[in-house]
């Protein structure tokens, strides 16, 4: 997928809904592009940092940027070695954000997470330790490695954005992302994350193997006489008040019915024309899915310099936001029909406005 700094900015005011207006007026529309390109200035900047590091994996670094724009958590699915950790230790230190990584174990316990109290004999009074969840952005890698009550307190924290330690709850920071990590091929041991929980991540993207050429460079980057140096280029304040311009981003009705006929879909499909999804899917996206598509669209306009969603953005993402919300039946996997297959079919399927 073209990242920013490989195409040049969209400023072109592309109709949604057949009249040219996107439902504003033309200076109105204008004007939310001017701002919005305003806002994104920096992307270029940020992207040239990362990709200081970081080769090939495009996509991915655009998952990533979008759940740091949104306010929202990404999953991750992948082998070992596929620079995961790499990726968000690199956007922390380009954006001066605080780093934390917790590997996560079998005899990992909630406070190791969170923190706890200790008591100072001394002074006879407990102070508070607080945990590696309280950082800026967290990699849980190999989250299904611990047992529920640990990643249950994490999902807490994403979720209700506080941390109770003792009798006193503390909050965490106004940038907060989690992106945890789950190998795949690996299953012994560990913790399946219940459907539910899994929910809570906005995104959940699959990393792949780079292709030969990404990987030589690779190989004489990270085996020369110096690695790569990031130098920041922003601060979470920068991260803050370009997610308030996110949410300025223009998304037209008929690009909310897009989204709708997408969702309700997975949930309903024979009644919708897709009469032989009906023994494969078990149970369809939550209301949670609709939410995230919008949220995530904008991000992903915002990326490309637009003051307004486009159905490509809606498309570009919705694989990463369905995957993990549409529960295959046992017939789907008997076929090896993944939940993947079935969000292909429904986006080929539904008219696009």
């Amino acid at each position: 997928m073209d990242m920013m700094m490989t195409r040049p900015v969209n400023t072109a005011i592309r109709p949604v809904n057949g009249n040219g207006s996107n439902g504003l007026s033309g200076s109105a529309m204008h004007a939310l592009n001017s701002t919005i390109q305003q806002e994104a200035a920096f992307i270029p900047a940020l992207l040239g940092e990362i990709n200081k590091v970081m080769v090939g994996q495009e996509a991915l670094v655009e998952r990533v940027l979008i759940a740091l724009l949104a306010d929202g958590h990404v999953l991750l699915e992948g082998v070992p070695g596929l620079a995961k950790t790499l990726l968000i230790k690199t956007v922390a230190q380009a954006i001066q954000a605080d780093f934390s990584r917790i590997q996560f174990t079998p005899d990992l316990l909630p406070a190791d997470l969170v923190g706890t109290q200790i008591y100072n004999p001394r002074t006879h009074e407990f102070t508070v330790h607080q945990g590696p969840v309280f950082a800026h952005l967290v990699l849980a890698d190999e989250i299904n490695r611990a047992p529920a009550k640990v990643q249950s307190a994490l999902l807490e924290a994403m979720q209700e954005r506080q941390v109770t330690i003792g009798d006193t709850t503390y909050r965490m920071d106004d940038l907060f992302l989690v992106m945890a990590t789950m190998n795949p091929i690996e299953q012994e041991g560990t913790y399946p994350l219940p459907e539910a929980q899994v929910d809570r991540f906005m995104l959940k993207a699959r990393v792949d193997y780079p292709n030969r050429s990404e990987e030589r460079l690779i190989m004489e980057r990270m085996t020369g006489a110096a690695l790569p140096v990031v130098t920041p280029v922003v601060t979470p304040a920068d991260i803050l008040r370009a997610r308030q311009a996110v949410k300025q981003v223009y998304v037209d009705e008929k690009i909310k019915d897009y989204v709708l006929d997408l969702v309700i879909r997975t949930r309903q499909p024979g009644n919708n024309g897709l009469a032989d999804l009906n023994n494969l899917i078990q149970f369809g996206a939550s209301p949670r899915a609709s939410i995230n598509l919008i949220l995530a669209a904008r991000a992903h306009a915002f990326l490309h310099g637009r003051g307004f969603v486009t159905p490509e953005d809606i498309k570009a993402i919705a694989p990463d936001v369905l995957r993990h919300r549409i529960i295959t039946t046992y017939e789907a996997e008997a076929e090896n029909i993944s939940s993947d297959h079935i969000v292909r079919r429904i986006l080929d399927y539904t008219p696009v406005p």
